[in-house]
């Protein structure tokens, strides 16, 4: 196995543990989730620039690099949800894993033809609103957690409790707006897979 892959491999587990630092709702554990998403951050960038530099990128690297990403936004949406505090709906979250999934299935159907689709310009978009709104949540309950009761710090944040939902309602509709635009720029080849 490539290094580059080794490191998304890493990515995958991070994402993974992300979801039970969330979970815990701490501050302690709500800093160490943002540190956790920093190196996810970083290690995505290491593994792409290492694969492409030393010319191992592989199939295998193509098709779980974007499912290190989703395990990661799944991991913190889905802990999200369950944070009264947020308020967060689910519908919304819903519609990006519903549109992921259909992506990545629409990936493994090329890959079973022998081709590897890559990311596109509206997936990388649809990527970085995801993961802005996830490191804005964090910051937003970090900030709750430091901030005393009846404080005017904890009563400026909380003028703004409606950020969260907004925030993942925004990343849904640019989800699926990109989803709609993959599968239309590759509908010939899933037609193809139809009639099989």
């Amino acid at each position: 196995m490539t290094l580059a892959n080794k490191i998304t491999l890493v990515r995958t587990l991070l994402g993974i543990i992300l979801f039970f630092t969330i979970k815990a709702e701490s501050l302690t554990s709500l800093v160490i989730a943002l540190i956790l998403l920093i190196i996810s951050t970083i290690s995505d960038y290491i593994d792409g620039k290492i694969a492409r530099e030393t010319n191992t990128t592989t199939r295998f690297g193509a098709i779980i690099d974007p499912y290190a990403d989703k395990i990661v936004v799944f991991s913190c949406y889905l802990a999200f949800a369950d944070i009264k505090e947020l308020s967060i709906p689910l519908f919304p979250i819903f519609l990006i894993i519903l549109r992921e999934l259909s992506v990545a299935s629409l990936r493994v159907l090329a890959a079973l033809d022998g081709y590897v689709l890559g990311a596109e310009k509206s997936g990388k978009f649809k990527t970085l609103a995801q993961f802005i709104s996830i490191y804005i949540i964090l910051v937003y309950l970090i900030l709750l957690k430091i901030s005393p009761e009846n404080s005017k710090l904890r009563h400026d944040i909380l003028t703004f409790s409606g950020l969260p939902s907004y925030l993942i309602i925004i990343a849904s509709v640019i989800t699926v707006i990109s989803g709609i635009i993959y599968i239309s720029n590759h509908y010939r080849m899933l037609e193809k897979q139809w009639k099989k």
